[in-house]
């Protein structure tokens, strides 16, 4: 039997539970893939020739705004291990189609720091590096040892490193040259041995103060004053989460939908001077990052709707599809907060998602 007749190709098949927007889109091909090889057999597939290519694992980082005229390939492929240690760090791999979060709850199970700070954002380990996902403090980046991909374009499978991946703010070399040439399907994380908290962050500093404190490795930290340890941090950023953010399967949402603003010290100043109570975040390089979420809300539009298509009412950075809604109308929505944002503050706000 041919990896073809052993893998269908299915038509016309609906995309509704593979995008955390839920919008009821349909593809014309698409493919279930569990294996490495089976990514060449289906792009390859007759019938599937010169079609354009959509790769999807947890569907939380796009914006289907109409059916998809090609072939979507559905990463579920499985896995977590530790690879190899040093002196300094461990090196533990994921399969693609994980879930992200439940792996790294299980680093920690398993006695392996350095992710919580990253806990309860949605998708896949596979799209971890294309998004270069972070929070609280961290970004993948600086946990990020190497991944495998398939070239879909010379049929071999690569390694790349960091430097390969040219990781970004919430940018990667996947979201631009490396776009539907490759296809993620692992990736090695380096997580250090000598291991320190990030808790810095207001709201989980909050969290962390009434609530008791973790452990390092599965240790008890100590005493009340001892620094928090990586299962508490990952509770704290747990609670912090869940009380801002919707549960895309009750209110459809793709999480922050726009990359907080970064701008000059110059500009800052000047938007200081009649915007009092900007949140911001001073940069190593002295530019100044602002809170796209704070914009948004001082522009009025923290719970709004157009249509179907609202603001979250706890969280001006989430746009909801409150049922109904397609990926236009969330286009639409998103496009009037930006307009609003750039009158007001002389702000461009980038979306995080893709828009296809």
């Amino acid at each position: 039997m041919s990896e073809t007749a052993s893998m269908p190709l299915i038509a016309d098949y609906p995309l509704r539970a593979h995008n955390t927007f839920g919008f009821d889109v349909r593809a014309q091909l698409a493919c279930r893939i569990e294996r490495e090889d089976q990514l060449l057999a289906a792009v390859r597939d007759p019938r599937a020739a010169g079609l354009p290519r959509l790769v999807l694992g947890g569907g939380s980082n796009i914006v289907l705004t109409r059916d998809f005229a090609g072939l979507v390939l559905l990463i579920a492929l499985r896995g977590r291990r530790v690879v190899r240690e040093d002196g300094d760090a461990w090196y533990v791999e994921a399969a693609a189609g994980e879930n992200w979060h439940e792996f790294v709850e299980w680093t920690l199970a398993h006695g392996l720091p350095g992710l919580e700070n990253l806990a309860l954002i949605p998708g896949t380990v596979g799209a971890a590096p294309i998004q270069n996902i972070g929070a609280y403090g961290l970004e993948m980046g600086e946990r990020f040892a190497s991944l495998r991909a398939v070239d879909l374009a010379s049929g071999q499978t690569v390694e790349l490193d960091a430097c390969a991946c040219r990781f970004g703010y919430r940018d990667s070399f996947f979201k631009r040259e490396g776009r539907d040439r490759f296809v993620i399907t692992s990736v090695t994380f380096r997580l250090p041995k000598v291991w320190a908290p990030r808790a810095g962050y207001a709201d989980i500093a909050r969290e962390l103060a009434v609530g008791q404190h973790g452990s390092v490795n599965g240790k008890v930290s100590g005493s009340a004053d001892a620094a928090p340890g990586a299962r508490a941090i990952f509770d704290a950023v747990v609670r912090v989460r869940r009380a801002k953010l919707p549960d895309p399967l009750a209110l459809g949402n793709a999480g922050s939908f726009f990359k907080n603003p970064v701008v000059s010290a110059a500009q800052f100043a000047a938007l200081l001077e009649r915007e009092a109570g900007m949140v911001s975040y001073p940069q190593p390089d002295g530019r100044v990052k602002l809170a796209a979420g704070w914009l948004i809300d001082r522009c009025g539009w923290k719970g709004r709707a157009l249509g179907a298509a609202a603001v979250h009412d706890r969280q001006a950075l989430v746009l909801v599809n409150r049922g109904g809604a397609t990926g236009a109308d969330v286009l639409a929505l998103a496009a009037a907060i930006q307009r609003d944002v750039a009158e007001r503050f002389g702000v461009d706000l980038e979306p995080e998602p893709i828009f296809l």
